[in-house]
Formats: C-alpha cells, structure tokens, sequence
C-alpha cells in the first residue's frame, strides 16, 4: 500500500513538471508571437514615410541618431538603420537611424597660424575639418604653422571665413633647419579606417595620396572601410609632406590578408635593420682593434702578400 501511494506521489510529481513545462513553452510561443515584430527596411525612405512605415509595424519608434551629408542622395532620406531590416524586436522598440541633410553645415575656419602642427590638426578637428594638405618650407620653426589657406586663398589673422564641415586646410609648416629630422618614417595603416589613417599620417607630418577604393566602397560606407594596402609601406623613409597611397575595402578576409602581409614586412625589415646594427657593431669594433694594433683602417690581408 504504502509503495503504491509512493508511487502516485512521483506520478503526480512528473506529470506537474511536465505541465509546467510545456505551459513555459506554449507561454514563450505566443508571446514571442504576440510581441515581436520584423524590423522593415526603412533605408532609402523620407524620415516621415520610415516614421509611418515604423509606427505600423508594431509601434516601433525612429529616433535620429546621426546625420551625414551625402550629395548623390536626397536629403531627409534614411541612410542607415539600426537593428537592421529583418531583425526581430518587440514592440515599441527604437530604431535609429541616420539621416541625409539637406545641406552641409557651415563653420568658421579656426585660426590656427603659429600653433604647433598637432593643436592646429586638434582645432581644425573640433570644428569638423580636416587637413587638406601639408606644405613644408626651410624656416627653423619646425612643426609650426607659418600660414594656412583655403580654396587657394591665404587666412589671415581676423579673417571671417567659413567653410563646409569636412573640407580641407592647407596647412603651410616650418620644416626646420636640420636635414636629418625632415625625413620621417611612414606609420603602419594597414587595418585601419580612412579617418585613422588620415590622423596617423597628419601626425607624422605626411600627406594622403591617392585613395582606391574596391568596387562596394561609396561615400556612405567609406566610413567602414580599412585600409588593407598602403604605398610606401610601413618603415620607409619619406621626406616632410610626401604623400602616402592607400587601398580601402569592406572585406574583413582582404584586410585581414593586408594584416598579415604587413605583419610579415615589419618582421622581415626589422631583422634587416637587427642584422644591419649587428655588422656596423662588429666593423666598429674591428676598427678600433686595429687602431689599437697600429693597423691602417683600410688594412686588408692581401696587401701583405
């Protein structure tokens, strides 16, 4: 009797897990179904149509998070969203999104003549413009500006001048007066974005050459992009103001592959350089054991037979 009560107990034990169970499974099912929705793609709409479009599809709500100026689209269209279309959310939640401005914003170009080369590189920054160029003069303050232009036209001191956000300062820089400390070594770029490997360069005193790009690569995903190429390599010597070409691509395994290729010409350069120190050592100390013998510098074994 007693086993047969047992018995029921563990009958009526698993039978409740199991009905828990499947209630926890039937309850996920629906409401899974109930309230989560598929994100819609929204790139490419007017930000009141994506709002609309939004709104229908499970009072998901946009919220502009960024904003770009892209000139071969119209402005107040969605450039980017994110989650991205197909992705299921529940309902009411945000989507951002980035939107196309109508025009691009304007500011004043800083005056930065007579600051050193990165503070002025820091100002232009902060205002949203860039270096267009680098132009080294002989003058002996080295890595300061001695004048700055824009459009051709010298800025000077007083000057109101503006300019849309992302364009480019030429930059007029004292190169010094010694020969040694105006060539450079060129930075490592490879498996950065375009924006890092512009300020590398700038802070190395060099220029951005040509930029190609692989077939994908537009105005609105450079940003994305990495450097997978560059021209000279990493560990040249280059003059103050040369300019540097890069490769740009949104495929991780050709950057990926631009890595490791670079990886391997830093292992390969540095044994050359490893070697190089290694016999000037041993020709120094060659030199001065036969100083110290009273031998001629340009002593060689043959002249004694």
């Amino acid at each position: 009797m007693k086993q047969t009560v047992i018995r029921h107990l563990v009958l009526a034990a698993s039978l409740l897990i199991i009905g828990v169970f499947v209630v926890q499974v039937l309850l996920g099912i629906f409401t899974r179904h109930g309230h989560y929705r598929e994100v819609p793609d929204m790139v490419g709409l007017l930000l009141d149509d994506a709002m609309a479009v939004a709104e229908s599809s499970g009072n998901l709500r946009i919220e502009v998070s960024d904003s770009l100026f892209v000139p071969i689209y119209d402005g107040g269209i969605v450039l980017e969203q994110n989650p991205k279309a197909g992705t299921e959310v529940k309902k009411g939640r945000r989507v951002f999104v980035t939107v196309n401005s109508y025009r691009q914003k304007m500011v004043e170009i800083p005056y930065v003549t007579g600051y050193s080369l990165r503070q002025a590189k820091n100002n232009l920054e902060n205002v949203g413009l860039e270096i267009e160029k680098l132009e080294y003069v002989e003058d002996i303050a080295a890595n300061y500006i001695l004048s700055q232009k824009f459009n051709g036209r010298t800025i000077k001191e007083g000057d109101k001048v503006e300019a849309e956000v992302g364009s480019g300062i030429t930059l007029v820089v004292g190169r010094g007066e010694d020969e040694e400390k105006s060539r450079v070594s060129v930075p490592r770029l490879v498996g950065m974005t375009l924006y890092e490997a512009k300020s590398r360069l700038w802070d190395s005193g060099l220029n951005v050459g040509r930029i190609t790009s692989d077939e994908g690569v537009n105005q609105l995903n450079e940003r994305n992009a990495r450097v997978y190429a560059q021209s000279p390599a990493q560990g040249s010597v280059a003059n103050l103001g040369s300019s540097v070409a890069l490769s740009l691509s949104l495929d991780e395994e050709r950057v990926n592959r631009g890595v490791t290729a670079a990886d391997e010409e830093a292992r390969r350069r540095e044994e050359a350089e490893a070697k190089a120190r290694e016999e000037a050592a041993e020709a120094e100390a060659r030199e001065k054991l036969m100083e110290a013998a009273g031998m001629p510098a340009d002593y060689e074994e043959e002249d004694f037979f």
